[in-house]
């Protein structure tokens, strides 16, 4: 797997049929006969806080590939319950199974930044996997890595601190948004790391304490992303390296 890189075309120099410009890594990384297949199915739209793509268990109508912001892929228990199994940004895309002939997902796919990006059909998709091997190479190469991480975020959540694990989420939602300030709140973090608000409210006001990062109402701001890096556990630099070999950053 680590031997074949993604080529990626600089971003602004692909469009969809309506001129809104591609940033999204795997949409720039295919050849160019790839990729004026793809061109005609991509529908561009806005990604709002908190918009729900994709329920569990609902078959899968859309692939989506975001251009900015963070989507989370959920699991939801029966009682209500939820916790995040990973975040997927420019460098990826959502509705996986579809890459490999499925048409359901097990996890709910929410927005949490706001962003935008382009969405296609999941037959559409299909169609194109058919006949273009080298794209489906891709798209199973970046779903392999993305069941990889899911798979360390696992570990993390079961064997590190609360503090480890925050400072590993900001981190990647950082490397996601591109901003230093993120809009998120205790209740949503406790939420996306599977525990209790108070456990994250205080592993936030030690990072702060700290000077690593800054929290206000509903926004966290890293102020410091080599101490948040010494923070964090080891799964970071895991999954920073699953991305190394796919050619993602």
């Amino acid at each position: 797997m680590a031997s074949k890189r993604l080529e990626l075309v600089q971003p602004g120099e692909r469009t969809n049929t309506d001129g809104k410009a591609v940033r999204n890594v795997l949409l720039l990384s295919g050849s160019p006969g790839e990729y004026s297949l793809l061109r005609p199915h991509l529908e561009y739209l806005n990604l709002p806080h908190h918009l729900v793509i994709h329920e569990a268990g609902e078959k899968l109508m859309h692939v989506y590939f975001p251009n900015r912001g963070l989507i989370s892929l959920i699991v939801a228990m029966k009682d209500g319950r939820t916790a995040e199994a990973g975040v997927v940004g420019s460098e990826g895309f959502t509705g996986i199974p579809a890459a490999v002939g499925l048409d359901r997902s097990p996890l709910r796919i929410v927005v949490q930044i706001a962003g935008d990006g382009f969405r296609m059909g999941v037959g559409a998709l299909h169609e194109i996997l058919e006949s273009r091997p080298g794209l489906q190479s891709i798209l199973c190469r970046y779903a392999v890595i993305r069941g990889m991480q899911i798979a360390q975020t696992a570990a993390c959540n079961r064997l590190h601190d609360v503090k480890q694990r925050l400072a590993r989420w900001l981190l990647m939602a950082q490397d996601r948004v591109d901003s230093e300030s993120l809009p998120i709140t205790h209740d949503f973090l406790a939420t996306m790391l599977g525990t209790e608000r108070p456990s994250v409210s205080l592993a936030a006001g030690i990072l702060q304490k700290e000077q690593t990062i800054n929290y206000t109402r509903g926004a966290v701001k890293i102020v410091n992303r080599k101490k948040l890096e010494d923070c964090a556990c080891e799964c970071y630099r895991m999954i920073q390296q699953y991305n190394t070999e796919l050619g993602l950053k």
